[in-house]
């Protein structure tokens, strides 16, 4: 099962490298994913669409675009920003469009006292007009900060570690039977 995973932040010392590094270390722990990073720290996506999109703009769409068109399932971690997610979010899911279709999104969020859940219902609404479909559950980090330890392990594991493996094999379940779905007949947008 081919997985992108978005880091969503872009912000200079964000705390998402933290909590990224913890994701993709539980990824790194099975063996029905083929895991292609989205970084949006790296990736920096014009912030206006163009219909003829300048060379360096098509530079960055053809690292992108091609991870996200070769996924059968997304993994998006987002923090919240006021009370929704970051703009380089909203920037790379606007520059595409059919790369989402018939595909599930899962999410991983952290933030304050809510955990990065507003940031993630938001993101509901938008992937739903993509016609993608989202994971219901969610892994949801309330209050981050706190939750690791200085070299980035947590400290309290066990239900957060429990929560993301519901999600991925939620999100393993929903790409394999969308992917078999796409297989076996278009879907009609």
């Amino acid at each position: 099962m081919r997985l992108a995973v978005v880091l969503g932040s872009d912000r200079e010392g964000r705390f998402g490298s933290v909590v990224g590094r913890w994701l993709l270390d539980r990824l790194r722990e099975r063996d029905d994913f083929a895991v292609e990073v989205v970084d949006l720290a790296e990736t920096r996506l014009p912030t206006s669409i163009s219909y003829d999109p300048a060379p360096p703009v098509r530079e960055v769409l053809d690292t992108v675009t091609p991870k996200l068109a070769g996924a059968d399932a997304f993994l998006v971690l987002t923090p919240e920003y006021n009370h929704s997610f970051p703009a380089s979010v909203k920037n790379l899911i606007d520059w595409h469009f059919v790369e989402w279709q018939a595909k599930p999104v899962g999410f991983v969020s952290y933030g304050g006292m809510s955990g990065g859940l507003r940031a993630v219902e938001h993101l509901r609404t938008v992937f739903a007009e993509l016609h993608a479909v989202t994971v219901r559950d969610t892994v949801s980090l309330h209050h981050a900060g706190g939750l690791f330890e200085p070299g980035g392990e947590l400290r309290e594991p066990t239900g957060p570690e429990a929560a993301v493996k519901r999600l991925l094999d939620q999100l393993a379940w929903w790409g394999r039977a969308l992917r078999e779905a796409r297989e076996a007949r278009p879907y009609a947008a």
